[in-house]
């Protein structure tokens, strides 16, 4: 399973936001710096309009949405890239997640005490990228001069690091985000491997207080972090981690009546679960039957079978054909048999890469 970490600042709210994603209170949250020292990970449901239109058509026993895991991570601080705040052991943490939701502070309140002084979201934002890099450059520099034997020996795959490698060390050195582009497609293939914590997918939450939530626009916190966030091509997502966490722990009426209260047509942390999900590159096909309709999460480019493998080892070892119907067709045709009546099930081999939405049974043999 896919993890989104969660980091930032100490004192930015990441604990509490983070219980509001998950729904539970087992991250402690206080007003002072590393209350969060190992990292808590939580399993949180991702919310799709599609599912409830499959679960009135369908009339399933169940119904399962995608899910992926966050990751709460201790505040980072300037010098954790040289152990400051035990900061070696918390990037140790970010290099296992696949992703990073980096939790910004954008309110002004003198009760709650902020490491570096008054409230900066670009300065916090850049204290975080330098130990990132600083953190990545060091580990560059070890690992190349263990690879220069490699290269010596002809060793092809040590060849292919050190050239990524000299790609990345300006940028490091420069605290750029990690550009793409620059790579062939057999060395993008090669990155994730690196455990690079820069070239990590990121977006950015906006923190804000309860009265900005419905027009962050004013908020110049926010207006500095978007401008920031588009030069990098990173997205940004307002959420105010107190007001989720009230949210958490009303019952869906409630929170809908209390959203409507703030002028607010959706939950912040449905936002934030959307965006972390694109930004781990997943999509969703679904299974839809009497029993059970079923979001199943998939990481874009898969092929039929390996979209089989994600529900059981031997869906794609035996593979034999998927039948595959759009939602779209599947909600304008009302139902399987509907679909089917239309010609507008189709069946698809080994080479199909699926699309999000695809409505799927897999036919397999073992």
């Amino acid at each position: 399973m896919l993890r989104a970490g969660i980091v930032g600042l100490p004192n930015v709210g990441k604990s509490t936001l983070f219980n509001a994603l998950t729904a539970s209170y087992q991250a402690e949250s206080a007003n002072y710096p590393f209350c969060t020292i190992e990292p808590n990970s939580g399993i949180v449901k991702v919310p799709d309009k599609r599912l409830s239109v499959l679960e009135k058509l369908v009339k399933p026993q169940n119904v399962l949405p995608a899910a992926f895991e966050f990751v709460d991570i201790a505040g980072l601080v300037r010098g954790a890239s040289k152990g400051e705040g035990l900061g070696n052991q918390f990037l140790a943490h970010i290099r296992e997640v696949d992703a990073i939701v980096h939790v910004v502070r954008c309110f002004d309140d003198e009760n709650i005490t902020h490491v570096d002084g008054p409230v900066d979201p670009v300065r916090d934002v850049e204290t975080i990228h330098i130990e990132l890099a600083m953190a990545d450059a060091g580990s560059i520099d070890k690992r190349v001069d263990r690879l220069h034997k490699q290269v010596k020996q002809g060793d092809k795959r040590a060849q292919l690091e050190v050239q990524m490698y000299g790609k990345i060390r300006p940028m490091l050195d420069n605290v750029e985000a990690i550009d793409l582009k620059m790579f062939s497609d057999e060395e993008l293939r090669v990155l994730p491997q690196l455990q690079l914590l820069s070239s990590k997918p990121m977006l950015y939450a906006a923190n804000v207080k309860e009265e900005e939530l419905a027009d962050p626009s004013n908020n110049k916190h926010v207006q500095k972090l978007r401008e920031l966030a588009a030069k990098e091509n990173r997205p940004v997502v307002i959420i105010s981690a107190q007001i989720e966490a009230e949210l958490a722990a009303l019952t869906p009426e409630e929170r809908e009546s209390y959203l409507q209260s703030l002028g607010v047509a959706d939950s912040g942390v449905n936002s934030l679960i959307r965006g972390a999900f694109d930004l781990l590159g997943l999509k969703t096909y679904f299974t839809a039957g009497e029993k059970e309709v079923r979001a199943w999460p998939f990481p874009g480019g898969f092929t039929s079978p390996q979209c089989a493998g994600i529900i059981h080892t031997d869906f794609e070892k035996g593979f034999i054909r998927a039948e595959v119907i759009g939602y779209d067709d599947y909600i304008t045709s009302g139902s399987e048999k509907g679909a089917k009546d239309k010609g507008l099930m189709r069946l698809e081999g080994k080479e199909y890469l699926m699309k999000d939405g695809d409505i799927v049974h897999f036919r397999f043999n073992v």
